[in-house]
């Protein structure tokens, strides 16, 4: 059980009160809405490339824009932007001065904008990876040397009215924290609560605070942990929310609302920043979306906020520790295995038997290779479509999922799939309960080397003297897989993940281990828009914020009608989650005006090169700032050194300098096949 609750409730978005920070004029936390940031990517010393970028970001909903200051030059053209971009109508968008390393370049950015974020683990430190063992003493002069960098900033801050964001990131934390904490969530708390008792000391408040990493688990692990410790120390600043280096394309977007919407469903988060390997206006309409999901299921109106209770989490999961859920082993024949050791399975949706056809179609035009069709579910509404199923073929290699009607009966059934492995899926909510049919059906099943999916909620099995429970008690955990009955009205404003976290713990009260299937639904959308990226967001939210928890042994984006498209976001999801490799993994950062390099290009290129390479992690890091620290666990490295020039790196160490960017693309692969982890590709 957790000794250390982060949030009021993990089943509904009951939204962690804090204290409002001002920037500028936009206030963070407290009663405000969610604010949108993003940051430019021009060179900050070309002052009008840089407002002309601010002024795009803010006319497509950028609430707060971030500015590179690298050096004590950047920091002072931060004045001409500053004072250009509100002279072009924008001085309620406030800037923020991004600093890496240089005291001396936030002293002057201070000056001229309303917030100064600094990282932690570089303001005042310069990483050399090494090996130390601190004594106490050591390391309490250390943090001596630290506040005494540090200071100067924050008085200012508090004389001229300014804020201050302690950006901790994963990748770069200082020798003295990896030392003593390690590359861990642990690790990037205590590097933020040194800073922020420094602030504390000299009585400054206004103070945002983020956790980030390129690793979702990671990052949702470090927030949750943050608040917690805060709520020790009775601390009550705003977080602002992102998952660093996420990438571009669908990639990038699942990554982040993976690891941005886990916490905004736990009520955690008042200013996020979606950050893709894209041009910077693209990440806002991504992050509002999120923010919209999210505020549509704020719950602000409990009995705990009104007196302050902090009510602790109800369920058996260990929110700081990713551990998978035990399930019993599930085997239909030799296409389709479940079970503890084994990755999740992906289960995609066809909206009837007559569309089967065309489905199989689909998916061998696609020829899938790393992503195969594992299963398939069909809707069985009546004795016709039964019957048609009996002159249907399901595509090659595909367990078939039958979701059958309840007016249908193990007799019905009789002469259905005999011989194939089958799924039979049926509704089992509270008032829809037949312990007959259940018990046919999973006698059926059984019998067959077949398997049940009961679809039912954690009312169903938890009310007192539940006939359900009962049943499933006597049946035991063989032949069976749970999900969620969604469409089932859920009195207690569940959100989805909540709704499947509250099943996983009414089903392991019964002591029951079997598989959980995690299914997007109608049902399950929040906010829903009728687009792709609403889709993919609730997926990625839903399925990846569940297996961060450890829930989770099939999954199903049945929301996505086009059967291959679903396929593959299913798979992106499993990938982003970090508990399904299907292709090349991309740590790339989102460019801003440090960047040696362009990205974007630069990150296209090399994925038409590598990303057929299962399982290989790959960096690309604009610069030294997100180089060796940033690419956290990547296997190789590629990263901006100086203008034209690459730096390739094996995993943390840097083994190639100074290679003409010409020549980096060739020397990364042959860099790869040096050490092994190269195939060649094959034909799609």
């Amino acid at each position: 059980m957790i000794s250390l609750p982060y949030a009021l409730s993990r089943f509904q978005t009951v939204r962690r009160r804090t204290r409002e920070v001002k920037i500028g004029p936009v206030g963070v936390g407290g009663a405000n809405p969610l604010r949108i940031q993003s940051m430019t990517t021009s060179d900050t010393q070309d002052v009008a490339a840089t407002v002309r970028q601010a002024i795009a970001l803010a006319e497509v909903g950028c609430e707060i824009v971030r500015i590179t200051a690298p050096n004590v030059q950047a920091a002072r053209a931060l004045r001409p932007i500053r004072e250009q971009f509100a002279a072009a109508g924008f001085a309620n968008v406030p800037l923020v001065a991004d600093i890496h390393f240089l005291p001396s370049a936030a002293m002057e950015a201070v000056e001229h904008v309303e917030k100064i974020r600094i990282n932690p683990g570089n303001y005042a430190d310069k990483k050399k990876f090494a090996v130390l063992d601190y004594t106490d003493a050591a390391y309490d002069a250390e943090l001596a040397r630290i506040h005494e960098a540090v200071t100067p900033l924050i008085l200012r801050c508090k004389a001229l009215g300014r804020a201050v964001r302690i950006g901790t990131n994963h990748g770069s934390l200082s020798d003295r924290i990896m030392n003593r904490y390690g590359d861990t969530p642990l690790g990037m708390v205590e590097s933020a609560l040194e800073f922020l008792r420094i602030c504390r000391g000299h009585g400054f408040h206004d103070i945002v605070l983020s956790m980030k990493a390129s690793n979702p688990k990671v990052m949702i692990q470090a927030y949750r942990l943050l608040v917690a410790r805060m709520d020790q120390e009775g601390m009550d600043y705003p977080l602002h929310l992102g998952v660093t280096e996420a990438g571009d394309g669908e990639d990038g977007r699942i990554k982040s609302a993976i690891g941005i919407g886990s916490l905004l469903a736990d009520g955690l988060g008042d200013t996020l920043r979606v950050s893709l390997t894209e041009d910077s206006v693209y990440e806002i309409p991504v992050a509002q979306a999120l923010a919209r999901k999210a505020m549509a299921g704020w719950v602000v109106d409990t009995e705990d906020l009104k007196n302050g209770a902090k009510a602790p989490t109800t369920d058996a999961i260990d929110p700081y520790v990713y551990t998978k859920r035990p399930v019993m082993p599930l085997e239909l024949g030799s296409a389709f295995s479940v079970g503890p050791e084994l990755p999740p399975r992906v289960v995609t949706r066809v909206s009837s038997v007559a569309a089967l056809a065309e489905a199989g179609k689909a998916f061998a035009a696609s020829r899938l290779i790393d992503t195969p069709v594992e299963g398939v579910l069909v809707p069985i509404n009546s004795a016709a479509d039964l019957a048609a199923l009996r002159a249907a073929t399901f595509p090659a290699g595909a367990t078939p999922f039958l979701e059958l009607a309840s007016e249908l009966t193990p007799a019905d059934l009789a002469g259905v799939n005999a011989s194939s492995p089958v799924v039979w899926v049926r509704v089992f909510a509270a008032n829809a309960y037949d312990a007959e049919t259940l018990a046919g059906l999973a006698k059926l099943a059984r019998a067959r080397g077949h398997a049940l999916a009961v679809a039912t909620t954690a009312e169903a099995l938890s009310a007192p003297d539940s006939p359900l429970a009962a049943t499933l008690r006597q049946l035991g955990d063989t032949g069976l897989i749970i999900t969620l009955d969604a469409a089932s009205p859920d009195s207690q404003g569940r959100h989805p993940v909540g709704r499947y976290r509250a099943l996983a713990e009414a089903w392991r009260g019964l002591g029951g281990r079997t598989p959980l299937w995690i299914r997007n639904t109608t049902a399950t959308q929040i906010a829903p828009a009728p687009d792709f990226l609403s889709r993919l967001l609730d997926g990625s939210v839903l399925t990846g914020t569940l297996l961060c928890d450890g829930l989770g042994d099939l999954v199903s984006i049945e929301t996505e009608p086009d059967p291959v498209r679903a396929l593959k976001l299913s798979y992106n999801v499993l990938q982003g989650a970090g508990t399904r490799s299907s292709k090349t993994e991309f740590v790339a950062c989102p460019s801003c005006g440090r960047t040696l390099f362009d990205l974007q290009t630069t990150t296209q290129r090399i994925r038409a090169r590598t990303g057929h390479l299962k399982g290989v992690k790959i960096a690309i890091m604009g610069c030294i700032v997100n180089g060796p620290g940033e690419m956290a666990d990547a296997d190789f490295g590629y990263v901006g050194g100086a203008p034209a020039k690459i730096n390739l790196y094996v995993g943390k160490q840097c083994v190639q300098y100074n290679i003409p960017q010409a020549e980096a693309d060739d020397r990364l692969v042959a860099l790869i096949k040096e050490h092994g982890k190269w195939v060649e590709p094959r034909s799609s």
